[in-house]
């Protein structure tokens, strides 16, 4: 079992432990059922995503020294902003104070960056594949969180407009650079993804009484 896969299962049993209300602003009975439908695919497209970064990394990064799990990755920060790769939107557990849209659109948007970082770095790899497979499945995962969006307002939910993607690279090592530091950030970002799905699943205990 290698660090990533580990750190998957860490992260879902803490939010397991954690989890017990109910999920704010999914109200009605045919709501939550199709709700929790869409959050239960999510899971699957999530587990995915963050079970294939190790491959994708290793077919794409080629500098040794960029690992994917090393504590050497939290000393790159200020190349990173250099670079131009810019920070995930905040993204924690569903409550009162992160009402469920505000998770759905960080959630969204998150992704949305990250697909758009490994996009913009795709065709500068010459081992890409992988990485290309990758991002369709962000994209299917940031569909699944569209249709959560647009059950809980009832209405058509617009696409965000982000700005375009553009990073400063020199050359090949900051190539290397932007797509080493783009999937530790979506390693990262994927581990909170789980975390606030788990928030918005219901409880047994929930389940029962509805």
């Amino acid at each position: 079992m290698n660090i990533l896969t580990v750190c998957v299962s860490v992260f879902s049993f803490m939010a397991t432990m954690t989890h017990s209300a109910p999920v704010f602003g999914v109200t009605t009975l045919v709501d939550q059922e199709q709700f929790q439908d869409l959050v239960q695919r999510s899971h699957s497209l999530i587990q995915k995503i963050l079970l294939s970064i190790s491959d994708v990394h290793s077919s794409s990064i080629h500098i040794k020294t960029l690992k994917l799990n090393s504590t050497e990755n939290r000393k790159m920060e200020i190349m990173a902003s250099n670079i131009g790769i810019p920070n995930a939107p905040v993204l924690t557990v569903v409550s009162e104070n992160f009402p469920l849209e505000t998770s759905l659109r960080h959630m969204s948007e998150g992704l949305q960056l990250h697909r758009g970082l490994l996009n913009f770095v795709l065709p500068k790899l010459n081992n890409n594949v992988k990485m290309a497979e990758l991002s369709n499945d962000i994209g299917d995962l940031d569909l699944q969180i569209h249709k959560m969006l647009k059950l809980i307002q009832n209405t058509a939910v617009p696409t965000p407009t982000l700005e375009p993607v553009v990073l400063r690279l020199s050359g090949e090592y900051d190539i290397q650079v932007a797509a080493h530091l783009t999937l530790v950030n979506l390693s990262n970002f994927g581990q909170d993804v789980v975390v606030s799905l788990h928030s918005m699943e219901l409880s047994e205990e929930e389940e029962i009484d509805s």
